[in-house]
Formats: C-alpha cells, structure tokens, sequence
C-alpha cells in the first residue's frame, strides 16, 4: 500500500510485510456503528507533513494545500478526487465514499511546518481535494486545531466546502480574519433539491448550504458561491442556472462563478455508471459530449460561464448591480439541433 508520506498509528502485526495492506495492520481502523456513520470504516494515520505543493500542471491560482482526510463520504459521483483512492490500493468508487482516511495529527504538523524557516506563509488552499467538513469532521474535530494553526501564524487560507458544519467554526474564522486573509466559498452546483440527494447523496441540501452562505457573510467572512459542478443536460438549462444564480443572490453571496463537470478517470467510470442507473438515456449524449477527454467543449464551457455571469450582474452578486430579472433575450441560444425533451444543453 503506498503510505509513503504516513506513517500509520500502531504498530504492524508481528506477520505483516513493511507493505502488507492497510486492514492486516493494528490500531488503525475504525468502524463506528452509529446511524451518521453507519457502514464507514476510519483510517487514522500520523502523516509526516500536512503542507502539500500543488503540481504546477494544475489548473487552479493557488501553490499550496491542507487536506486532512482522504476520501469523501459525500459520495459525489462525479468527484475528481476519486482516483488518489487507487494510490492506496482501495478502489475509487465504494471505497472513496466509505474508507476514509483521517490525519489525526493533521493540526500539530501543520503548527509545526508553519513555523518551520523555509515556509514563507504563502496563502492555503483547504477543501479544494475533499471536504474538510464532510461528515468525519463531526468526530475528529480535525478543523479547529488546524484553523487555530492558521490564526496564531496569521497565515492566509481560503476554504472551499459543502459541509455546513463550517459554522460551528465560526468564532475561530473570525480570529483569524482578524490577523489575516480569510477567504470562503460553498459549493452550490445547483438548488434542485432532487437533483442533490441524487448527485450528493451524503451533502446537506442546497438551501442549508446557502444558509450557510448568509450566516458566514453575515458574521464579516466574505463567503462566495462555487457552481461547480454545472451538469450537462441536468442542471445547465436557462431556467435552472437563472433560478440558482437568483438564490444564491438572495443569500448575499460576496461572488458566484462556474465550473462546468469535468471527468477525470476514476471519476468518469463512477460517474457514467451513475448515469447508466439514474438516467440512461444520457449516456450517448455524454459519449458525444465528451468525445475529447475529460472536459466538455471549450464553447460549451464558456456559454455557462458568460451565463452565469449575466445573471450575477442582473441579480446584484456581490452588490455590483441592482436586482432585477434578467431581460428574455437575455438567454443564451442552443448550439445545434434542440435535444431530446428531458435534456439541457444551454
């Protein structure tokens, strides 16, 4: 099993190899029998450094992550993160949402890489590979070490999550914003509730998730809102992005921007077989769609992304506009023949 940057909590079994897998090891796993956790299995392991580089390949504007758990019990099936699962042997469906990887020293690390001489306390990206407020967070309480961490360094960091549990951490967002840049964002893809319990079956709905929007805006932690992600003939029409643009208006999101699905292997596979159980009539649009790789067409993501940016301006986002419906002409016209009757494809 490939725990190099780990070292595992307790001792190998007498008869296990320096490689056995994960499970034939003692004192690491856990399985708690309690309706929230019910069917989950906890990996508590001591990690050598918390601090990680991002590849300079990827496309996102920040150098450096915390990320104290692996594996997400959202159980999102189009995640990206799905594939770090097989880098431990466990596979990236099933595993990904239920084998979870917890870095109980996650806080007492990162204290000590943020005082080490060669940190240069550049800004911290937290929730950008799995959420740091998912549901495991309710129990390891991993999160206020680590943000206490962050405000005694005054050391900028932004967290992106889907988790409401978010406030409960409110005070401590609060003292570090006091000493530092303290950004945050939630996840919105969409406020079709139906849709949620499908797509993000172990995520709070999407009106909590704006509640949670307004309460950190309210509280002076200027809270944007991610659309990520918009889903190709799911929740990309006109009337559906106009409806969650509108809302997340109403709960005084400080921004919104877009992202439109993409599927990595390891989230492609899980994905497709979503669909293939949910809506099958959309596999041959979704082969078509993404023919080219893991991203739909650049045109198709630029038309979300001007849309939605329409709608920000006409709905006030960030108080840059007055509020107001947007004009009819407003909406973007299809590209091509209209699809099937159930589909969207903006």
């Amino acid at each position: 099993m490939r725990w190099d940057h780990l070292r595992l909590d307790g001792a190998a079994a007498p008869d296990a190899a320096p490689d056995a897998p994960l499970i034939e090891r003692r004192a690491v796993t856990r399985t708690i029998d309690t309706p929230e956790f019910r069917g989950m299995t906890f990996y508590e392991v001591h990690a050598k450094t918390v601090i990680n580089k991002v590849p300079e390949a990827s496309r996102v504007p920040f150098r450096w992550t915390v990320n104290p758990y692996r594996g997400c019990s959202h159980a999102c099936p189009y995640c990206f993160a799905r594939r770090t699962h097989e880098y431990l042997d466990l596979d990236p469906g099933a595993d990904f949402d239920s084998r979870i990887v917890v870095k109980v020293n996650a806080a007492e690390r990162l204290r000590a890489e943020l005082a080490a001489p060669r940190w240069r306390g550049e800004h911290i990206a937290m929730g950008t590979n799995v959420d740091c407020y998912q549901r495991a967070e309710g129990r390891y309480r991993l999160m206020p070490g680590i943000l206490a961490a962050l405000r005694e360094a005054a050391n900028p960091f932004s967290i992106l999550t889907k988790g409401t549990l978010i406030l409960r951490d409110l005070p401590l967002l609060q003292e570090a914003a006091e000493r530092t840049q303290v950004g945050a964002a939630v996840s919105v893809g969409s406020v079709d509730r139906d849709l949620a319990r499908l797509v993000e079956p172990g995520a709070p709905p999407p009106r909590s998730r704006l509640e949670a929007v307004a309460a950190l805006n309210e509280a002076g932690i200027g809270c944007g809102v991610l659309m990520g992600p918009v889903i190709p003939y799911l929740s990309d029409s006109p009337a559906q992005l106009d409806a969650a643009v509108r809302r997340i208006a109403d709960a005084g999101a400080t921004s919104v921007s877009a992202i439109t699905l993409h599927l990595r292997p390891g989230a492609r596979e899980w994905f497709m077989a979503w669909l293939r159980e949910h809506h099958p009539g959309l596999l041959a649009p979704y082969a078509r769609l993404y023919r080219g790789g893991a991203y739909a067409p650049k045109d198709y993501q630029e038309r979300i992304s001007r849309r939605v940016a329409d709608l920000a301006a006409a709905y006030g986002v960030g108080g840059g506009a007055h509020r107001r419906a947007p004009e009819p002409g407003a909406t973007a016209r299809r590209a091509g023949p209209a699809p099937p009757q159930q589909m969207s494809l903006l």
